[in-house]
């Protein structure tokens, strides 16, 4: 492992533990004896932080290490979450944009892949579009065209989005045309995601939406999660990178769920 640039650990626990954060976020895992060493802070002390930044929601400890990668327990930070897996969030967000007309409301989950289609909206629009997420929230102010809603609610840092009981009120009080979400596990015929808090608002887009799109990229496939999110045949289409398996792109057929390849 490469650590980061060669300097005293920053002043105090927090900066500290920001700057391991920072880095493991950047590269998915580290070891706890390798980050002591880069930071020059014992081991022990480096598990506190780890423990610290566990305890957080930023990492996933396991034996000898830490990882910023997705469980079945644990979903990524968003920080990571937005370097991930970009090329293929880029073509599926551009066939779902096929799905937009003019004139249309639309609600954006707080999820990466749904939010790389918002460059794409000045395609469209006029739209008025409706979402929990702060940053796409900050991007899509910046649009010409667009009546944008705010969904808001108890302010998550870790998804850099809104949720709770009032932002599952603010989604429930409107009906838009279509809602484009996105989850972190699919297999046999049904969606899942690590979080209840995330499962609830997500539930209640799909219940407010005409028409409902599921946007993947292929290393969701095959996965599960702690909590069930929905079943596919909620979704109108399931959206996937070419780089889904046959064997995954079969248990789709299996379970008769409309997609498209991208």
């Amino acid at each position: 492992m490469s650590g980061p640039s060669a300097s005293p650990s920053p002043s105090g626990p927090a900066a500290r533990q920001r700057k391991v954060a920072e880095f493991v976020l950047a590269q998915g895992r580290a070891t706890a004896q390798d980050l002591a060493a880069a930071f020059q802070v014992s081991l022990m002390t480096m598990h506190r932080d780890l423990d610290e930044l566990e305890r957080q929601g930023i990492v996933r400890k396991y034996r000898g290490g830490v990882t910023a990668q997705p469980s079945g327990v644990f979903e990524s930070n968003v920080a990571y979450r937005k370097k991930t897996m970009v090329a293929e969030k880029q073509r599926i967000a551009k066939r779902a944009v096929r799905y937009l007309e003019p004139g249309m409301s639309v609600m954006l989950d707080d999820a990466t892949t749904s939010a790389a289609m918002i460059p794409m909206l000045a395609e469209v629009t006029p739209l008025r579009v409706a979402t929990n997420y702060l940053a796409a929230l900050r991007e899509l102010s910046q649009m010409n065209g667009l009546q944008l809603m705010a969904l808001g609610g108890d302010y998550d840092p870790l998804h850099d989005s809104f949720l709770g009981i009032t932002c599952g009120e603010c989604v429930e009080s409107i009906r838009v045309d279509v809602a484009f979400l996105s989850t972190s596990a699919v297999a046999a015929g049904l969606a899942y995601h690590q979080e209840e808090r995330i499962v609830a608002v997500k539930r209640a887009m799909i219940r407010v939406a005409a028409k409902r799109y599921l946007l993947l990229d292929h290393t969701k496939l095959g996965r599960v999660a702690l909590h069930r999110l929905a079943p596919l045949s909620d979704f109108d289409l399931l959206i996937v990178d070419d780089g889904a398996s046959p064997e995954q792109l079969a248990d789709l057929d299996q379970h008769k769920i409309p997609y498209e390849v991208t």
